[in-house]
């Protein structure tokens, strides 16, 4: 293992290593950070040796944090600096329009051809002044996995609300620790003061048709009595059908309780399907995978927070066109139906849907292909550079409440309030 240090010793990330072989006076080393979520390293790693055996260059694979909010903290470092120890760098859905002044145009490298390949939605929001800031590499949408032989075991249906998960979480809980297991819970997802909080809140208050954090006016609409109920409802689960760790769970401690068996239902990614499933798992064949539940109401209805990264060059860069190559392969068909085979990420291209081998790795992509498409989208494109301010806003008055420290009604209203100050009348 080598190490890459950046801003003269600000950051040091750990780096798996230089890939590739140089075959002429030609070849050149580029750098692409990779997230480690999951498979996400292993999988990076052998799409860079695939590229660095046909392109004839080298790149160096650099592991960065799993956290999205510490990871643009560090990117943000790095790009204002001007310094191009990262050529590639992989950038969450909702950072385009935060990063774009630091990110190359990509159509100038990639043919037209094979942008329009993606989701045209996905390809619209990397898209920033008419510039193609990021191409896309996998997208996401947050999904509910339940045990299906715990839900046949306690005569359980599959949650179509919000309500029904608490009570059959309650019933599974109930039953298992009875048979001994003191530590299985009800229900795990991600409810630590960070991004994926963000996104679980936004499906919660989606769900009960409960407004916007920010509308695509610039202004909030979260303090209403919609929201409100979901959070209180959310807030009652803590100790409950969940653990009070859960406050503290990212997407990793998630699944390890839930993979481990000792959870019924969870809320995640598809990242976690083939982990779930994979040989060594205890849960491998008794994992099921469905729409995130609705709430009640007029306006309720299944959402799923939009997700998903993209691959993105710098404009510091010494070899642009070498790593626009690299975005182009890891970005391509092929690979995209790799990853998705043997990673469950699910691709932008929207053809590998309909792919007989992609769809019978992972058969809920066919299934949840609405959830996919249309996900809720998070406020990024409206708040711009401001976009993070405005989600730890949320996630933190959210987690305020899922604590105990506050109550629903008070920290929206406090919330609408500082959101409103921060738009300064929605001119972010």
């Amino acid at each position: 293992m080598q190490a890459v240090r950046l801003l003269g010793g600000a950051a040091l990330l750990a780096s798996a290593g230089t890939l590739g072989t140089a075959a002429s006076a030609d070849a050149v080393t580029v750098t692409i950070s990779c997230g480690a979520l999951g498979q996400e390293l292993v999988l990076c790693r052998e799409g860079a040796e695939l590229w660095a055996a046909e392109s004839g260059h080298e790149v160096q694979i650099v592991s960065t944090p799993n956290s999205s909010t510490e990871r643009l903290a560090l990117y943000q470092q790095i790009l204002a600096s001007g310094a191009g120890d990262i050529d590639v760098f992989q950038i969450d859905v909702i950072w385009p329009g935060t990063l774009a002044t630091h990110l190359i145009d990509l159509s100038a490298y990639i043919p037209q051809e094979e942008i329009d390949q993606h989701f045209p939605a996905i390809v619209q929001n990397n898209t920033v002044d008419d510039q193609l800031v990021a191409m896309p590499w996998f997208t996401d949408a947050g999904v509910l996995y339940y045990r299906t032989d715990l839900l046949e075991q306690y005569g359980q249906a599959v949650p179509e609300t919000w309500e029904e998960l608490a009570a059959a979480a309650a019933v599974i809980q109930e039953g298992e620790r009875a048979t001994g297991n003191r530590n299985f819970w009800g229900f795990v997802f991600q409810a630590s003061a960070y991004e994926g909080l963000t996104c679980n809140a936004l499906e919660w208050v989606d769900a009960y048709g409960g407004g916007h954090v920010i509308g695509d006016n610039g202004r909030p609409s979260i303090n209403n009595p919609q929201a409100v109920a979901a959070l209180e409802l959310a807030a009652t689960w803590i100790g409950t059908i969940a653990p009070p760790g859960v406050l503290n769970y990212t997407e990793e401690e998630s699944r390890g309780v839930w993979q481990g068996g000792n959870a019924a239902f969870m809320r995640n990614w598809p990242y976690a399907w083939s982990l779930a499933q994979s040989q060594d798992s205890p849960i491998r064949g008794s994992v099921g995978v469905a729409p995130l539940p609705r709430g009640e109401g007029e306006n309720a209805g299944h959402t799923g927070a939009l997700g998903g990264w993209q691959l993105a060059v710098s404009r510091y860069s010494d070899h642009p066109d070498v790593a626009a190559d690299l975005v182009r392969f890891l970005a391509g068909f092929e690979e995209q139906k790799r990853r998705a085979i043997v990673g469950s990420y699910n691709p932008t291209i929207v053809a590998l849907y309909e792919d007989a081998d992609v769809l019978a790795a992972n058969p809920f992509f066919g299934t949840l292909f609405d959830t996919f498409a249309n996900a809720v989208a998070r406020p990024s494109s409206v708040t711009g550079e401001r976009y993070n301010e405005a989600s730890s806003a949320f996630y933190n008055a959210v987690h305020s409440v899922l604590s105990g420290d506050a109550e629903a009604s008070a920290a929206l209203a406090a919330l609408q309030t500082d959101l409103n100050r921060m738009s300064r009348g929605g001119r972010w």
